[in-house]
């Protein structure tokens, strides 16, 4: 029943996720989400924190692309001071945006991973297209309009994995 929504793995954050663990999965490339996986969907710039996760992703020879959903202003002003690419208006859950990423990294669909905050727009996606994805809490309580919607929908799905007694986040 899940099998679009389950994720591949559940971490607390993005630092929680490592070159070597992603190697030894035999990824070479990251697709992310920004608002709320990154950062807080409100907040403009990267911490100092995320911005030495980003190089240690590079310098380890793992390739980053942003996949957000915001408009091209918000996801540029981040994106471009760090030196990432993106592509804004992805429009996940729906497939292009998650193409042209592959496109861009010049990686096959084995070798990237998603990680996102958001089961009905990172995950399903990502699942979709065949993806290792990688859900991590949402780095903010409050959240955009639009994202207010698919947070019931995930309360609900996690509710019934955890009657269900599948593992989701270690708490």
């Amino acid at each position: 029943m899940y099998n679009f929504l389950l994720p591949d793995e559940f971490v607390s954050t993005v630092f929680d996720i490592t070159p070597e663990k992603l190697v030894e999965l035999g990824i070479r490339g990251i697709i992310t989400d920004l608002d709320n996986t990154l950062v807080e969907w409100d907040r403009a710039d990267a911490t100092e924190e995320l911005a030495a996760w980003y190089e240690m992703m590079v310098d380890a020879g793992i390739a980053v692309i942003i996949a957000s959903n915001n408009n091209e202003k918000r996801v540029k002003s981040f994106a471009e001071p760090l030196g990432i690419p993106y592509i804004p208006h992805a429009r996940k859950p729906l497939g292009n945006g998650f193409y042209q990423a592959l496109v861009r990294l010049k990686l096959k669909r084995h070798e990237v991973c998603m990680v996102g905050d958001q089961l009905l727009t990172d995950i399903m996606g990502a699942k979709r297209q065949k993806l290792y994805t990688i859900l991590v809490r949402p780095v903010a309580q409050s959240d955009g309009l639009v994202t207010r919607f698919n947070r019931f929908v995930e309360r609900r799905v996690f509710n019934d994995l955890k009657r269900r007694g599948i593992k989701t986040w270690d708490i």
